[in-house]
């Protein structure tokens, strides 16, 4: 009974994970400092996760020895694994901690980091596009290249002066042959549009020509898919799974949200999908349990705390919901991440993700799952965009509404977004002859 009482106790006054996998056990296959709940030592425990994800990849395709030494682990066939996962992991990688490597004013250790991964990552990106390198990467053959060159194109939408700006002529010139070679590819009516869309956003942001066909119809498709409260069907039906917020949801707002600043026309339809984004990240923070934990619920949780992406989003772009503060969701995040990324035997000898939701569970891989596909986890830390000042980091730790409600504390009832009726306009770009 002592024990329960203090269990319970524990739940009521924790910021961060109540339940904490023990150090032992972490640092079976890895090491991680544990951080105290103070909010500086939360973004420095978030870059060492960073670090931690992205050494292997950029460090090993900046020498173009990535398939040479990154591992493939998977339920599928490995013949498809190999053809995909390189550009799983890097498109991945980049998609999350773009926002960061976008980030000025940093200093100290955090800045020699930031400086290391984007030299990294431009490297990276030149031995991925270029056609002599062995570490030339599939942007056509097969469906999965598609979802992947959208990921990296998402990747530069979100730190275009990091990751595209920069960039020598050739290289620029290799990126956009790579994403335009996608284009052989059409996809599938559900959340696969959304794909085109963004390697047609990316290219619209590099000042090329785009298709109609695969950038304003295909947004049109999306929103005309929308369900209520907040939640896009998957295509025509709903599912039960982390979609909207591992893809839907965000390339709706960074899709429309580029749109906007050339288009004032696609002002309306970006506030329109913002307000439900909003209204998907507050149902996000209402499921994070008092013990920092979430449901593992339909395909590809093996993303991991990726399935935050919505909520993280949100908070980058400092419009989190009425009755969310910074704080709560930065303690409730840290939560989730820790006793993610400290679950025993989520990483290999060698560094790399292995297959699961909490530790190493490779049955929750689906077929499409490999190594690569596991880094979609980065974009549960899209607030590293955010300056280290930044309240999200600087405010004290909080309580977030799962831990408040379980503690006694009286909260306003929670209510529905009602916009089923709804209808935005997608306008058609301007396009010359």
């Amino acid at each position: 009974m002592t024990d329960r009482r203090q269990f319970l106790k524990s739940i009521a006054v924790t910021t961060v994970a109540a339940l904490p996998v023990s150090r032992a056990a972490a640092n079976a296959t890895h090491k991680f400092e544990f951080v105290e709940s103070g909010p500086g030592n939360h973004r420095k425990y978030w870059l060492k996760v960073v670090e931690k994800l992205g050494t292997p990849i950029l460090l090993n395709l900046s020498r173009r020895e990535l398939k040479v030494n990154m591992p493939i682990e998977g339920n599928g066939p490995m013949a498809r694994a190999s053809h995909c996962t390189y550009l799983e992991a890097f498109g991945r990688l980049l998609f999350g901690i773009a926002p960061w490597l976008e980030l000025r004013g940093l200093a100290g250790a955090e800045l020699a980091l930031q400086e290391k991964f984007t030299e990294m990552a431009r490297a990276g990106l030149d031995a991925a596009t270029d056609p002599k390198s062995p570490d030339f990467m599939n942007f056509t053959e097969g469906g999965q290249p598609l979802v992947d060159t959208a990921f990296l194109s998402q990747a530069f939408l979100r730190a275009p002066k990091t990751l595209w700006e920069p960039l020598g002529a050739r290289v620029k010139e290799q990126v956009i042959a790579a994403l335009k070679s996608s284009r052989v590819r059409v996809p599938g009516p559900n959340n696969h549009v959304l794909f085109a869309a963004l390697v047609e956003a990316a290219l619209f942001k590099f000042g090329q020509p785009t298709l109609e066909s695969r950038l304003e119809q295909y947004l049109r498709e999306m929103v005309a898919w929308y369900r209520g409260d907040g939640a896009y069907g998957d295509g025509e039906y709903f599912h039960f799974d982390y979609y909207n917020s591992f893809v839907i949801q965000p390339a709706l707002v960074d899709i429309l949200n580029l749109l906007r600043h050339s288009d004032l026309r696609y002002e309306p339809a970006f506030k329109g999908v913002l307000a439900r984004a909003r209204r998907f990240a507050q149902v996000q923070e209402r499921l994070i349990s008092p013990d920092g934990t979430f449901p593992s619920l339909g395909r590809s949780t093996t993303y991991r705390f990726g399935a935050f992406q919505c909520l993280a989003q949100m908070a980058l772009m400092e419009t989190l919901p009425d009755g969310v503060s910074p704080a709560q969701v930065r303690c409730a995040l840290t939560a989730i991440i820790r006793r993610m990324i400290e679950a025993p035997h989520t990483f290999d000898q060698n560094g790399w993700l292995r297959v699961g939701f909490c530790g190493h569970q490779p049955a929750l891989g689906e077929a499409y799952i490999s190594t690569g596909s596991l880094y979609l986890c980065s974009v549960g830390m899209l607030a590293l965009g955010l300056s280290p000042s930044n309240k999200f980091w600087s405010d004290p730790p909080a309580k977030w509404t799962q831990q408040r409600l379980w503690s006694g504390e009286s909260l306003s009832a929670d209510s529905a977004l009602h916009d089923e009726k709804v209808v935005f306009d997608i306008p058609t770009l301007h396009r010359s002859a």
